[in-house]
């Protein structure tokens, strides 16, 4: 483990230093804290490689995910947090680690993350619940695209974008997604390792940000054809899509017009946003 790694290990505990800061979490802003430092630094192992690149964490808070990026050897961090009560115990932990940690204080949906670091860069973060899908789909948007994001967030949402054709957790999230990044599921962090302790199991995922959409296909003719398919996920097809001309749409893109939207893949989908597009049916 280099100094830096040593250094880190030795410092106050991290529920010892939010008291001492009467840093106490809030609702508002999501906030659950981790103490477990075997737990974060299994977390920042998760991760892709941390030695090359920028790491940029969102919603840092009082740095505990911060600490173990260091200690796993992140050659850069740049620890982004909102809350300005959060930002001195940073700035601390900066004053430590420099020049491998940099501490930005601003709201996450207002930043340009490829503005912050060199690339590769990545995202290491545990994500308020209230804001997580926002987040992943701003950051798909970016350009040049991440190289990784690696995230805890709801086990309920996870799933989502991670689903499977055919499952109940297939949908629209899953296929805007996967039309823009790959997704693997990684593992549960148990409600029990937070502070406070939430009402929900969380779990960690790693989207990989394609460099370009898997199909060609309108995102916003797509968007469209999804919510048309999953607002009425039970019903066959061919009473979904009745306004759009129904069993000659179907037919047309070589889609069974009984079957059901949770059984349909991502170029089906996309051959029906671009027949609906261009009137081509």
């Amino acid at each position: 483990m280099s100094e830096l790694g040593q250094k880190i290990l030795g410092m106050q505990p991290l529920n010892t230093v939010i008291r001492e800061h009467q840093l106490f979490p809030r609702r508002s802003l999501g906030q659950n804290f981790i103490f477990d430092i075997n737990l974060t630094r299994k977390i920042a192992r998760s991760a892709k490689p941390l030695d090359s690149g920028t790491v940029i964490e969102i919603g840092a808070g009082p740095g505990g995910l911060t600490r173990a990026l260091l200690i796993e050897g992140a050659s850069q961090v740049i620890a982004v947090e909102k809350d300005k009560r959060a930002i001195q115990i940073l700035r601390e932990l900066e004053q430590i680690a420099k020049p491998r940690l940099k501490v930005v204080c601003a709201d996450a949906l207002e930043l340009s993350l490829v503005e912050l670091g060199k690339e590769p860069i990545q995202v290491v973060a545990n994500l308020p619940f209230n804001i997580a899908t926002n987040l992943i789909f701003k950051w798909l948007e970016s350009t040049p695209p991440l190289s990784a994001i690696t995230i805890m967030i709801q086990k309920e949402v996870a799933n989502r974008l991670c689903a499977q054709p055919g499952s109940s957790a297939y949908g629209r999230l899953t296929l805007m997604v996967n039309l823009l990044a790959e997704t693997e599921f990684l593992f549960d962090v148990p409600a029990n390792a937070f502070v406070p302790r939430p009402k929900v199991v969380s779990s960690m995922v790693q989207v990989l940000p394609r460099k370009k959409p898997l199909f060609k296909t309108n995102k916003s003719a797509l968007q469209k054809v999804l919510t048309t398919a999953f607002n009425q996920r039970r019903k066959m097809l061919r009473s979904s899509f009745k306004m759009f001309g129904g069993g000659k749409l179907l037919e047309k893109a070589g889609i069974n017009p009984e079957e059901r939207p949770e059984n349909l893949t991502l170029e089906a989908f996309c051959t029906l946003a671009n027949l609906i597009e261009t009137n081509r049916f």
